[in-house]
């Protein structure tokens, strides 16, 4: 479609107050921006599509000064301010006087293709510092106010069903397609009316949250070595005070629709270290599911405005929003081993390759007396490493091991289970949810632990505070695994190569 007559005049270098030798246009479906020079230009298109109204020169304004105010929680140094367009389409001026015909908000511009979505290559590392940012993020922000109807069950399904109608409407032509379209509502609508008390107690909880709302890898740049997240929700309050884990599973969905599964694993399991919102796990999969019809929606829609390649990109999000609805049985893994023996570096590798949620004793530990997991707990009265704080640590796990495996996911518990009593106890937590149950064991030399657990000590960058004292009595009082055990056990050494696949295969039964 041909572009509007300012847009036009914009993208001339001559229209703006300040150097620009090139300006480049990027269109959204709701949205132009105009990147001149250091700075960026982002002007709302003139549309009204349900879910948001940009119709109104006024609604515009606020909406611009809104997305000012909002993220400028996480990307301060970016937004400036709201610039008045004045003049004729034709000649428009962003200075001087004169009657507005339009408003824009002012950028700091940083490259347009730092954004993660064209990114070649996304890293472990780039993962942790997004999830880091963003857990810090859901732990500050205010709850919705508790006389609201942000988060209750109709307020979910609002934006739910918007979808779907315009989905229906999008590819009204199309009877297979309306037929998956129709298949998704209803299983949409099953699983919303399943999980109500469970929306309406996040409510009440303060999970639901002034968030990003549209938190994808478009709307976030690697800049400087670290995550930049920008374009937050400024123009539907009911899109952005949404249950915190709606926000993760957008970015969980985002990345594995662009090939990045066991990051995206790897995403949600360090932002649940820092939370602790494993309950919140029980509507995982039904955010899943709408995030990805979110982005169907949105290729429909640039689709109908003239972009017909983005068709392709609705049905595949389509796709992936019945793979994200399947089920998987749960399965419980046990990791086994000395503390500096190397679990939770194996256990990553699990948790990636298999699509996991991982329960890490030490961090566990650490949050039942009210701590961070990279906090140091020298003035906890008595220590964190006393049997009757290792028994509150195992039942916590225990507790939270079940839960996950009601909800049907793949369970992880990383501890060092050297009792065979508390090994037991997890064996006959597995039969009550009737999965298979593996122990994963990690052999090490006891001077090569020591070794660790002093360098580990040394550094002080890890949940873990076991010191050689905790290693030595490991080392004296551990249980020998017996014989029905070593059937259920996969042994690993420092020095065996962890392939993915060959991970897959051995913990699948």
């Amino acid at each position: 479609m041909p572009l509007p007559a300012l847009i036009e005049a914009l993208l001339k270098p001559a229209a703006y107050p300040h150097p620009a030798t090139a300006v480049r246009l990027i269109e959204t479906h709701i949205s132009w921006v105009l990147l001149a020079g250091e700075f960026a230009y982002k002007i709302k298109k003139p549309i009204d599509l349900g879910f948001l109204d940009f119709s109104t020169l006024e609604r515009r304004r606020f909406c611009c000064e809104e997305e000012i105010r909002l993220n400028r929680r996480l990307a301060p140094d970016i937004y400036l301010n709201t610039v008045a367009i004045r003049g004729t389409a034709d000649q428009p001026r962003l200075q001087g006087d004169g009657e507005v015909i339009e408003w824009a908000v002012r950028m700091r511009a940083f490259p347009a293709d730092s954004t993660l979505d064209a990114a070649t290559a996304i890293t472990p590392a780039m993962i942790d510092a997004i999830a880091d940012r963003v857990a810090r993020f859901h732990i500050a922000i205010p709850a919705a106010p508790a006389d609201s109807e942000f988060g209750s069950p109709a307020a979910v399904m609002l934006p739910v069903r918007e979808n779907f109608a315009q989905l229906l409407e999008s590819f009204r032509d199309d009877d297979s397609i309306l037929a998956q379209i129709k298949h998704l509502a209803a299983w949409s609508e099953a699983e919303g009316k399943r999980l109500e008390s469970h929306f309406t107690v996040r409510k009440h909880d303060g999970f639901v949250r002034d968030c990003h709302g549209d938190l994808h890898l478009g709307n976030i740049a690697w800049v400087d070595d670290a995550p930049l997240i920008f374009d937050c929700i400024e123009f539907n309050p009911n899109l952005r005070h949404v249950d915190i884990v709606s926000e993760v599973a957008f970015l969980f969905m985002d990345l594995v629709s662009r090939g990045y599964t066991p990051l995206a694993w790897r995403f949600l399991n360090r932002w649940l270290e820092h939370t602790g919102d494993y309950p919140g796990l029980a509507a995982l999969r039904f955010y899943l599911v709408y995030r990805a019809v979110v982005r169907a929606k949105v290729s429909a829609i640039r689709a109908h405005q003239g972009d017909k390649s983005l068709v392709d990109d609705s049905l595949r999000h389509l796709d992936l929003a019945e793979e994200l609805a399947l089920r998987d049985r749960p399965t419980l893994i046990l990791m086994h081993g000395y503390s500096g023996s190397g679990k939770t570096w194996l256990s990553q590798q699990i948790l990636e390759a298999l699509g996991a949620v991982r329960l890490r004793s030490d961090v566990e530990r650490k949050r039942l007396f009210g701590l961070d997991a990279s906090a140091s707990s020298a003035s906890v009265p008595g220590g964190i490493y006393t049997p009757e704080a290792s028994v509150r640590t195992f039942t916590r796990l225990s507790e939270l091991a079940g839960t996950l495996l009601d909800m049907g996911y793949a369970v992880i518990v990383d501890a060092t289970f050297l009792s065979q009593a508390t090994r037991h106890d997890f064996f006959s937590l597995a039969e009550r949810h009737d999965c298979p149950v593996r122990l994963v064991c990690m052999t090490i030399e006891p001077d090569v632990l020591r070794a660790r657990v002093r360098q580990r000590m040394a550094s002080a960058d890890d949940a873990s505070e076991a010191d050689l004292n905790v290693l030595e009595a490991q080392l004296n009082n551990a249980d020998p695994l017996d014989a029905a055990e070593q059937k259920m056990t996969l042994v690993f050494g420092s020095s065996d190569a962890v392939d993915p696949a060959t991970l897959l295969s051995l913990l699948r039964y």
